[in-house]
């Protein structure tokens, strides 16, 4: 039962911290707009050009395509493209953890599947008489063990690569290598947990467990698992690992947003509404701290 709740209210916490900060960037004032060109959804500008070079184009319609959009952002988010484009060996580590990552989080999808399977008297085992069952079975198979050691090896080398690379230990500070740790912790103590469990069945079981809030026996490695989890869920969102949030923002509303800001337009209004902006919070970052003494 106290397993249960821990799981559940850290899932709950995740999902709520993260949409509430969604919500705030989505409330901020309006940004510094780069329009770094070519800007994906611009129809017939890859070249790099913009609809701002046509004769009198604020007479044209401006035609936009979210379709292309989406799919640049896909590309970021789903390969880290930008990453590696500029920065190749890097990305092989980064993208280990991100992909292992992605592999758990299918894997968690189908331990539910399967657990609600099981409950349901469906055989989700490698002998299944059940086609839904044998493809659940193996499915669960690989991405639990792809999630499992590229998310491990991915975490563990970014935290050796910062450790002995002269140029990223200068720029790397201690919340950064708390984060990987919590990830690899994590990590390690479910491979301990399910390394005897190939076919992922006690996994499912425990699953089933936590799904219907009943009692069953576990070791203390399977506690701290499930409690190292339910912290690193928790912290994600409150933490410079909630990217993924910012994603959408940083692509759609910043690194892209060129819609033109005519006399009576939405962006017009917006410019007036940032202008007029006043932060309630004074900067602490000591490059914009007012000088103490003559000497600084």
């Amino acid at each position: 039962m106290f397993l249960s709740i821990i799981a559940y209210l850290s899932i709950l916490l995740f999902l709520g911290i993260s949409a509430h900060k969604a919500y705030q960037f989505s409330k901020l004032p309006l940004h510094g707009r780069m329009e770094l060109y070519p800007v994906p959804k611009e129809k017939g500008y890859e070249h790099g050009g913009s609809f701002y070079e046509e004769v009198s184009w604020w007479n044209k319609p401006h035609e936009v395509s979210h379709a292309r959009e989406i799919i640049e952002m896909l590309k970021e988010i789903l390969f880290i493209k930008t990453l590696f484009e500029n920065q190749r060996p890097f990305w092989w580590l980064s993208y280990a953890l991100h992909l292992g990552i992605y592999f758990i989080v299918a894997w968690t999808v189908l331990l539910v599947a399967g657990a609600i399977s099981v409950l349901n008297g469906v055989v989700v085992a490698a002998n299944s008489t059940s086609a839904w069952g044998l493809l659940l079975f193996y499915l669960t198979f690989a991405t639990g063990i792809l999630g499992l050691i590229l998310a491990t090896l991915g975490s563990g080398l970014l935290v050796l690569r910062r450790m002995f690379d002269n140029t990223l230990k200068k720029f790397t500070t201690p919340q950064e290598y708390f984060n990987l740790l919590l990830i690899f912790a994590a990590l390690i103590t479910g491979i301990i947990t399910w390394s005897s469990d190939f076919s992922f069945t006690a996994a499912r079981e425990v699953t089933a467990n936590l799904l219907t809030f009943t009692p069953f026996a576990a070791n203390g490695i399977l506690i701290l698992h499930i409690i190292l989890v339910g912290i690193m869920l928790t912290y994600i969102p409150l933490s410079k690992m909630s990217h993924y949030v910012g994603k959408y923002f940083t692509f759609h509303t910043v690194l892209w947003d060129n819609s033109p800001n005519l006399r009576g337009s939405a962006i017009e209004q917006r410019v007036k509404k940032a202008t007029a902006y006043r932060p309630t919070h004074s900067w602490s970052a000591p490059h914009i701290k007012k000088p103490t003494s003559p000497k600084e």
